[in-house]
């Protein structure tokens, strides 16, 4: 793919500079801050194995939705109308999708799918229209994109229109060929393929795009703390279980702000094969990230509303899995720093699930405090660490 060019609606190259993330951009990620409430609270009434699948595929479905959204912003310029007119587009498309989500497995099926189709083929479509003119290598690669996504729009809406067992089956089909589809390089018979390699990324545009997307789901965690807390009873336990939802936000923000976001944006903006490193660490690792935003979440809604009494399965497994599936995240997505998964966050897992054995015996806030110290020693281990190496270089 040949190199971002200043013509049409490109961004600038990345010879000038760092792009900032556009306030139109931010403005954009609050519907899907919304998405992810909204899955966080379809998890929270359906806590059973098969609302934790249905969760699943409609997460992968939001999360597939915005990050090649993120993609295509890193090359087409917000400030330009065309372009601010298709995000403001795709925002209205958006929040329909994310309103439909709590019922995408019953009565609002279809919506959700017609949604979804006319977001990805849509947005795929514009950017066709937009670079081909300017860069027939892109324009190549999102006739491939287009192809895809016609495909899978295809399947969603026959998902919306057959009835919730096989619904079920063809979304889960639906989100698995598409994540598979960047790892083919959208390869398309007589089309071929693309290489991560050919990619041209703005990497410091595109870390903080992640990053602010963490930061604002990590925000709307502590809006919802502080909403379910006001609402309940004030007693002894019901703030002490305030109080460790809210330290254990702070101890994810500590995990992958203080420690990991800065040092992985500065390595990616000089990496050789940037396209390589968005697909592999922000692509396909943050989802993990993500998802244990939304594990917490859950969790915190839990102890907030029972922070005493018998800790059942379900409720271990979302104080737990939350922050054993974040801080893996945050270990997969550090690995290229250090060329491993960091010691700190291996002893934090073995933490996590050193704690399980004991999730019988412990009440609901019992056992969250104890996973927020994990968490704690998690980001403490990391940072003493890395004081540590920065004395010795």
């Amino acid at each position: 793919m040949s190199d971002i060019s200043a013509r049409g609606f490109y961004l600038r190259p990345s010879a000038a500079g760092h792009h900032r993330v556009s306030y139109l951009e931010l403005f954009f990620d609050l519907v899907f801050v919304f998405a992810i409430t909204q899955l966080s609270h379809h998890l929270l009434h359906a806590l059973t194995p098969l609302g934790l699948i249905e969760t699943l595929v409609l997460f992968v479905a939001v999360w597939w939705a915005w990050i090649d959204t993120t993609w295509v912003t890193n090359w087409l310029d917000p400030e330009k109308k065309p372009v601010r007119l298709m995000l403001l587009a795709l925002m209205l498309v958006g929040l329909v999708l994310s309103a439909a989500l709590p019922q995408a497995f019953h009565e609002r099926g279809l919506i959700f799918a017609c949604a979804y189709a006319a977001f990805q083929i849509g947005r795929s479509a514009f950017t066709l229209w937009a670079v081909k003119r300017h860069d027939p290598a892109q324009g190549q690669n999102f006739k491939r994109i287009l192809s895809w996504h016609v495909l899978i729009g295809a399947l969603w809406i026959a998902g919306g229109l057959a009835h919730e067992g096989a619904r079920l089956a063809i979304w889960g089909f639906a989100v698995v060929i598409e994540t598979l589809a960047p790892s083919t390089g959208f390869y398309v018979p007589g089309l071929g393929g693309t290489k991560a390699a050919d990619w041209k990324v703005e990497g410091g545009h595109f870390s903080e795009r992640a990053a602010l997307f963490i930061i604002i789901a990590l925000g709307e965690s502590i809006l919802l703390t502080g909403a379910t807390f006001s609402d309940s009873t004030w007693t002894q336990s019901h703030a002490a279980a305030f109080l460790v939802a809210f330290v254990g936000t702070v101890a994810m923000w500590w995990i992958y702000f203080d420690t990991g976001s800065e040092r992985a944006s500065s390595h990616f903006s000089h990496a050789a094969q940037t396209g390589h490193l968005a697909r592999a660490a922000y692509t396909y690792v943050h989802p993990l990230i993500v998802c244990g935003i939304i594990g917490c979440a859950v969790s915190d809604e839990l102890i907030l509303a029972h922070p005493e009494g018998e800790t059942h399965v379900a409720t271990a497994a979302a104080i737990l899995g939350g922050p054993a599936l974040y801080v893996l995240g945050n270990g997969l997505f550090k690995f290229p720093l250090l060329s491993r998964f960091p010691l700190s966050h291996i002893v934090g897992l073995a933490l996590l699930a050193g704690l399980i054995p004991f999730a019988p015996s412990l009440s609901p806030l019992g056992l969250a405090a104890a996973a927020t110290g994990a968490l704690i020693v998690t980001a403490a281990w990391e940072q003493i660490a890395i004081g540590r190496m920065a004395r010795e270089s």
